[in-house]
């Protein structure tokens, strides 16, 4: 009989699995990173006409008429 050969496969295989996914991890991170650094680039760059034209919309908004004479309560 053969003495037993220890296999390091799995354990190889193991170590390549968490490499990965190590690798993965740090992607996504940085990809996040990149995304934050960008909404907080876009958010600095509000003008002041940017800002007039929304207190503008929002005006308009709240002076718009939404009233459809139906009771909400009673349509069923």
């Amino acid at each position: 009989m053969e003495p037993d050969k220890k296999s390091n496969g799995a354990f190889v295989g193991l170590i390549i699995i968490i490499i990965i996914l190590v690798v993965g991890g740090i992607y996504m991170w940085q990809a996040n990173q990149k995304a934050i650094e960008e909404k907080k680039i876009q958010a600095e760059n509000v003008t002041e006409e940017d800002a007039s034209d929304l207190d503008n919309l929002d005006a308009e908004l709240e002076a718009t008429d939404t009233s459809t004479g139906v009771d909400v309560d009673s349509v069923q």
